[in-house]
């Protein structure tokens, strides 16, 4: 069946396009620069007793694990409700709330006067963050053209990257120049900006136009979306999404929704684990450095590695295809994850050495970050947002999103105890044999949307009414 979207579809990239990359993109800078931030800022609580922030008491030590994963508590709720809400009631309708929560989260928790309180800020932060999944990459997915759409969807996506480089940034340059009393609330606090620049930018966007034609019905709101990328829609026949229930799409989607949800979780646990604690892992490494500046610096190093893999999948994502980044990904992963491990000494749970050049080891792990992005990371962004009908797409993407934060949770929450029970070399084994299962996940359950539709990749079950433009 034709759809009104072939000029939407066939359009050329544009300075149109790359307004919506913007506006869509600035939440994953704020989710990269949260993720390694606190990682920091558990560093600087680490080494200075700080009244009211002292990891070493007893409350401190039960609060660290959930100071660190209390922003991806409620993402998963963020993720959950927001992914929900952009299929009930319009992805236009909650766009720009998600922001205003990420500013509000991220402004406060600079202000925090306790533990307590900076976990209830990081709270409110992670909220909107998780509430930016499904809407920014589904509003980038459904007004961006089929040639350029992988591209576009990871372009949003690949502001991760330079979240983590400002991230380091902010962090050794505080560290280095300011007090830790103040420096810890300048990292804190500069994570408010990025999604401060977006939230009227977000408040005009339109709603997208497969949104308004195939879910509301309303091709001249459809024609006023389009217009806004400089484009028409076909109005020649009027179709719609034919509705289906919860049920029927868990029936239609289900192995699909295991295939897209399963993979970011086992990603996440990899990704969110090794990235929080990226400071005691390369210590574990390198050994102590002589300052925490130093310290951030040489833990922001796997991220700028990582950088150039978000760039190296925005490049090839619509001629590589977002499948087998994905498993070539995840099989590189477990390699690099199994290889370090297997070079490294222990006594009991503590790393003493390698059989091969110290640095060389550290450049290997470094490199996974690499694979990270140019694989998984990415993809597993990417692929929720095409898959799904119109009007469970966020739903789905939501879903999807929610299990890989329940992934960051699990691995953040418990990578202390882990630590210290089977050491780094432990971890390092546990997450190749995800790495292998997340390969497996995705070559069974993954469909490739390369340079297709987004009805044709979804699937999506329309049919024609007799009625032409809504009045």
């Amino acid at each position: 069946m034709n759809t009104p979207f072939k000029n939407l579809d066939d359009l050329k990239l544009s300075f149109n396009h790359i307004k919506v990359w913007y506006t869509s993109g600035m939440g994953f800078f704020t989710d990269a620069y949260d993720l390694l931030i606190i990682g920091f800022i558990l560093d600087i609580f680490t080494a200075n007793k700080l009244p009211g922030f002292d990891l070493a008491t007893a409350s401190g030590k039960a609060l660290e694990g959930l100071l660190a994963s209390s922003s991806f508590i409620t993402a998963i709720l963020g993720q959950l409700v927001f992914g929900f809400l952009g299929d009930k009631i319009g992805r236009k309708t909650v766009y720009g709330t998600e922001a205003s929560l990420m500013t509000a989260g991220a402004f406060l928790s600079a202000l925090s006067p306790s533990l307590i309180w900076l976990i209830i800020f990081r709270m409110i932060m992670g909220l909107g963050i998780g509430g930016d999944y499904p809407i920014s990459a589904t509003i980038m997915s459904e007004y961006a053209n089929t040639k350029d759409r992988g591209k576009l969807i990871a372009l949003v996506f690949a502001n991760q990257g330079i979240g983590s480089l400002a991230a380091v940034a902010v962090g050794a340059i505080s560290a280095f120049s300011l007090p830790p009393d103040i420096a810890w609330r300048v990292m804190a606090g500069v994570g408010a900006i990025p999604a401060a620049t977006v939230i009227y930018l977000r408040r005009k966007v339109p709603e997208t136009p497969r949104y308004s034609a195939l879910v509301k019905g309303d091709l001249k709101e459809a024609e006023k979306s389009a217009s806004f990328l400089g484009t028409k829609i076909d109005t020649s026949n009027k179709v719609v999404e034919k509705k289906i229930g919860l049920g029927e799409f868990f029936a239609k989607y289900g192995l699909l929704l295991v295939g897209t949800a399963g993979t970011w979780f086992m990603l996440d646990m990899a990704y969110y684990g090794t990235g929080v604690y990226s400071g005691p892992i390369v210590t574990s490494i390198l050994g102590k450095p002589s300052s925490i500046g130093l310290e951030i610096v040489e833990a922001g190093i796997p991220y700028m590695v990582g950088f150039f893999g978000y760039f190296t999948a925005v490049a090839l994502m619509d001629k590589l295809g977002r499948k087998w980044i994905q498993a070539q990904g995840f099989v590189v992963m477990a390699a690099i994850y199994g290889i370090v491990s297997l070079v490294m000494l222990t006594s009991g749970v503590k790393v003493t050495g390698f059989i091969i050049p110290v640095d060389l080891a550290f450049g290997l792990y470094a490199l996974s970050f690499f694979f990270i992005d140019f694989g998984p990371n990415t993809t597993t962004f990417v692929i929720p947002a095409e898959v799904y009908p119109t009007s469970y797409r966020t739903t789905g993407d939501g879903i999807s999103a929610a299990m890989g934060k329940v992934g960051a949770v699990i691995s953040t929450y418990l990578f202390p105890s882990l630590e210290a029970s089977i050491g780094l070399k432990g971890i390092l084994e546990m997450l190749a044999v995800l790495s292998i299962i997340g390969a497996i996940l995705t070559i069974a359950f993954i469909r490739e949307p390369k340079l297709k539709s987004l009805e044709e990749v979804s699937q999506e079950p329309l049919v024609e009414e007799k009625s032409n433009v809504q009045q």
